[in-house]
């Protein structure tokens, strides 16, 4: 929750307006506590002198940070108070933001000064005095952020020391890294105090409203265990349907919120975990066993007094993942979903179009070796830059990984005995025809820029593929993977250098009860569902809603691989340029110079776009404003020197103002293109076609005078496998097996097909 509000405050202070003169900052505060805690209160002052800002609620967020550091506590109630009676954000979803923590500070802080009493003393009282007075589903989100681990508070003092490390040496701080340091500096004076005095008035406020189990252990029919955690309202009635959230993160605190909230809300919350995790004795197993596992709980919800013989299931990521794995098993009282940014094993993760990505080679410890979840693993990013630094570097294949590492990864190892989506995989998911028997109501949730965007997508058309008639809706937006399952209210109205619109501001939280209640309680179906999809569009201001993907786009327009226009660009044509006219593409496998190079461009909005070692495509510009929006295609006509290769394809709009604005890309080992559950491997230089679908859909209002601008990648990189082309098994392959470059043909009768509307 700490990295969401620190994502969240990060975003909403970006573009300040203050005076150009930078501001005295004690050298000795880089170093010493003492001296920052004398420092920090005189700088916030300064800024707060200073401080003007246009945006009301980038200002007021800014503005009570400041107040806090400065001491200046009524003035900083007061701040929050607005933020919290403002009315709230343009949109389909009211949002407003949950800073209930700061409140409490702040009026603990002014009791303390003004009454002469411990802080201690006035905290308790200013808990009661608010939270005591909230209903159960106020108090419940408030518990979101109140709820803590005390042992915690690693994520804020480095954020503080990175802060300051930049300071180093000098005598003054600019404007932009003095707001930066006052607001790491804020949240983590607030956490350090109220870690301690939080666990016990959170347990009273519980025990007050609700009747909590915990270690609840369930036998499956296979003889594995797994846990549960069980929140009741104790006005509850004797009967109610469930809400179940099962993970691998088996997170007491994490767990605990959720479920309270499902309960705030007239649902028994439970929270069911992986065999392994929690209260079982088993070992940790990633994906394999889940759906059976939260089969077996299910089951046990339904025998149980206090259930109606309903459950729904909700999550995000893997999360996701576990409801359409439990999906498969048809448990009897499963009755709706509601998975976000949701992976699907064999399909996105670990692989993309058939290449392994290097990120998730890390996640297994991360999962795997406790019964909660192990953070040092993750955070050890050093640890992991170097492995891979040293794996690309060296040549050597990428089953040498774990020996790089030098700690056993069972878990990925065994992943890349499986390259093709064979029955290991399948067996995770429902695979085909199962899908037709899947009579669940479900809402999916995802986002333009959600790295599991393609799984969220794959089971929503596969369910409409074998299953027409399913009640299925999709809600998507520019959204990544945090806002996809958690909405703007945790990472802001910015998003990688873009300013979402208005409309795009969205709590999928409270969609979340929304649409359990249309399904449970009879109440009306969300407004935003107006029709199966439902998507907003990117610099429209507007949410559009279609009864399928295809349907979002009016036309598909066909652009041509064509001829070289200007410098090292080449022409996209709408028309092909003829049979036998192509462009080179050439690679060195072999080639490690690019070991440190740092990547240009990286916003969804930016100047720059990493083009290295790619073939650019560029379109006329458009005569008229329209729409990206849906699903693109392809059909690329080439001939290679080799029997395989990975390639990337990146889709941009190039405005008149020369920004490059990122729409969405297509990932693929060319073996895979037609069918992930079989390799075809390629004849060398043989002219081939492969025809494609992208998984991630987009949509984007763009201005006359726009270009649809093409990257097209031979993909050789340090972050995922890299394929050398000789036809062995991509994972033994080493840099002895690259050969000669790789050398692709590109013919004009390759084209990108892309959805257009007006």
């Amino acid at each position: 929750m700490l990295r969401l509000i620190l994502c969240a405050c990060l975003s909403l202070a970006a573009l300040p307006a203050f005076a150009d003169t930078p501001y005295a900052f004690p050298a000795a505060a880089v170093e010493d506590r003492a001296a920052l805690d004398a420092a920090m209160p005189i700088l916030a002052r300064q800024l707060l002198t200073d401080y003007r800002d246009e945006d009301r609620a980038r200002y007021l967020n800014n503005r009570f940070r400041l107040q806090l550091v400065a001491g200046q506590y009524d003035e900083a109630e007061r701040s929050l108070v607005e933020i919290r009676t403002t009315a709230p954000s343009t949109g389909p979803v009211p949002v407003r933001p949950n800073l209930i923590q700061y409140e409490l500070y702040a009026r603990a802080k002014a009791l303390q000064t003004r009454d002469g009493t411990s802080f201690e003393t006035a905290f308790q009282r200013a808990f009661t005095d608010v939270v005591g007075a909230m209903d159960d589903p106020t108090s419940a989100l408030a518990m979101r952020v109140l709820n803590l681990d005390p042992t915690e508070g690693t994520q804020e003092r480095r954020a503080v020391d990175d802060a300051l490390a930049a300071q180093k040496g000098k005598a003054t701080i600019e404007r932009d890294p003095a707001l930066g340091l006052s607001r790491v500096y804020q949240i983590e004076q607030v956490y350090r105090e109220l870690r301690p005095l939080l666990p016990r008035l959170v347990v009273q406020d519980d025990q007050r409203r609700y009747t909590i189990q915990r270690d609840i252990a369930v036998r499956t029919p296979e003889g594995a265990t797994v846990c549960a955690l069980l929140v009741r309202q104790r006005s509850a009635p004797a009967k109610s349907p469930t809400l179940l959230n099962f993970t691998i993160y088996a997170n007491p605190v994490t767990l605990l919120n959720e479920a309270r909230r499902s309960a705030a809300h007239g649902y028994v919350g439970v929270g069911g975990t992986s065999r392994g995790k929690a209260c079982s004795p088993d070992k940790p197993t990633p994906y394999e066993h889940d759906g059976r596992d939260a089969a077996a709980l299910i089951d046990w919800i339904a025998a149980q007094p206090w259930s109606d013989g309903r459950v729904g299931m909700y999550g995000g990521s893997y999360e996701g993942f576990t409801q359409w794995a439990t999906a498969k098993h048809r448990p009897k009282a499963l009755k709706a979903l509601m998975p976000s940014v949701t992976g699907a094993p064999g399909i996105d993760v670990p692989m993309e179009g058939g290449i392994t990505f290097g990120f998730q080679y890390y996640w297994p410890f991360y999962v795997a070796n406790n019964r909660s979840v192990d953070n040092a693993p993750m955070e050890d990013y050093a640890r992991w830059q170097r492995m891979q630094r040293e794996w690309y570097v060296s040549g050597r294949s990428y089953r040498d990984l774990e020996k790089i590492d030098g700690v056993p990864n069972p878990f990925y190892l065994r992943w890349l005995d499986h390259p093709d989506y064979d029955r290991y995989w399948q067996d995770m998911i429902p695979y085909r025809e199962e899908f037709a028997d899947l009579d669940l109501k479900v809402l999916t949730t995802t986002g333009y820029y959600d790295g599991a965007q393609i799984g969220a997508l794959y089971y929503l058309r596969e369910h409409y593929r074998y299953r027409p008639q399913a009640e299925h809706y999709l809600v998507i937006g520019p959204y990544n993977h945090i806002s996809g399952q958690r909405g703007t209210v945790a990472t802001g109205d910015w998003l990688r250098g873009y300013k979402l619109d208005p409309v795009a501001q969205l709590d999928i939280g409270v969609l979340r009860y929304q649409w359990f209640d249309y399904v449970f309680k009879g109440a009306p179906k969300p407004a935003l569902l107006a029709d199966r999809i439902n998507y907003q569009v990117m610099g429209a201001n507007v949410w559009k809603h279609a009864p399928s993907l295809a349907a979002m786009g009016e036309r598909r327009q066909r652009f041509h691989f064509g001829p070289a226009g200007e410098g090292d660009r080449y022409r996209f044509l709408t028309q092909s340029p003829g049979h036998d006219a192509y462009v080179t593409q050439t690679l060195d496998m072999r080639d490690r110079s690019d070991a440190d190079r740092i990547l240009p461009g990286g916003g969804i909005v930016d100047k720059v776009i990493d083009t290295a070692d790619s073939l650019v495509f560029v379109s006329e510009p458009f005569a008229e404003a329209g729409e990206f929006s849906g699903l693109f295609s392809g059909h690329l006509d080439l001939a290679v020197n080799k029997r395989d290769f990975d390639f990337n394809i990146g889709l941009y709009e190039l405005s008149a103002q020369g920004e490059y604005f990122e729409l969405s890309r297509y990932q693929s080992r060319a073996s895979y293109v037609a069918d992930l559950s079989r390799r075809a491997l390629l004849s060398p230089d043989r002219r081939t076609q492969l025809d494609f679908s992208a998984g991630r859909l987009t949509s984007r209002r763009y201005a006359a005078g726009s270009r649809l601008v093409a990257v097209v990648s031979v993909l050789r990189n340090q972050q995922q496998q890299i394929n050398y082309g000789s036809g062995k098994p991509v994972s033994d392959e080493t840099v002895a097996d690259a050969g000669e470059p790789v050398r692709v043909k590109w013919y004009g009768a390759s084209y990108l097909e892309i959805p257009l509307s007006r």
